[in-house]
């Protein structure tokens, strides 16, 4: 299982970027694909799941602002972000876990707003 994390990059406060997770041999449709961030000297994060049921769940942080989805067609996964806030920089990652064998993660997308 591969999975490719893209679309970060440098917004001002109150912006939007939209994340996007490309997932190659699994399909989306049928497994958890969780959204992670890592700040700089911070614990990694869980920020966003969405359940092969379309069960969505979110950090209180974000709640009410960032948005997961899934395209089954695209095989991808997406994390719409708005109203971003400075606290939110960080390298996202996106995971998927396989019982019995491990979680794997994509490389991570930076996300950078300011102030």
């Amino acid at each position: 299982v591969q999975l490719q994390a893209s679309g970060g990059g440098l917004v001002p406060a109150g912006g939007s970027l939209r994340l996007s997770c490309v997932v190659s041999g699994s399909r989306v449709s049928i497994v958890t694909i969780n959204w992670y961030r890592q700040a700089p000297e911070k614990a990694r994060e869980l920020v966003a799941t969405i359940t092969s049921g379309d069960s969505t769940n979110y950090a209180d942080s974000v709640k009410g602002r960032f948005t997961i989805s899934r395209d089954n067609a695209k095989n991808t996964v997406y994390l719409q972000m708005n109203s971003l806030k400075p606290e939110d920089t960080a390298v996202y990652y996106c995971s998927t876990r396989r019982v019995g064998v491990g979680t794997y993660w994509g490389q991570g997308t930076l996300v950078t707003v300011s102030s």
